[in-house]
């Protein structure tokens, strides 16, 4: 049966885990990640994980940045990002930290990315 907030065609055990008891407690990640790091499996596959750990290292099999694979989990980006940091300490997935350079805040850049945006618009 599903409740007033649930759709029936939704996972009814999508957030029957709760974040903390994924992530053991933990709150920040060892691995400083952030959304457009790009992960992927090395191949080597470690003795065990737990489904959430294993969940994630499938998801890695090409390079795949943590904000989808966060979206593609259907967990907040914290949660996955303590569960890669896990897998990268196993040696099981490595990940590529994009370059700070390519952040920018000319204007001229963000005004061209705006107008960009406009016209899908």
């Amino acid at each position: 049966m599903t409740g007033p907030d649930e759709a029936p065609d939704e996972d009814p055990d999508l957030f029957g885990v709760r974040p903390y008891a994924v992530t053991n407690g933990r709150t920040a990640p060892s691995t400083p990640l952030d959304l457009m790091s790009l992960v992927r499996a090395t191949g080597r596959g470690p003795s065990q994980l737990g489904i959430e750990h294993a969940q994630a290292l499938k998801l890695c099999q090409a390079p795949t940045s943590v904000a989808e694979i966060s979206a593609l989990l259907r967990r907040p980006v914290t949660v996955t990002k303590v569960l890669l940091s896990d897998l990268i300490e196993l040696g099981v997935v490595i990940a590529k930290f994009a370059p700070s350079e390519s952040y920018s805040n000319d204007p001229a850049i963000l005004e061209a990315v705006i107008d960009g945006l406009r016209r899908f618009v």
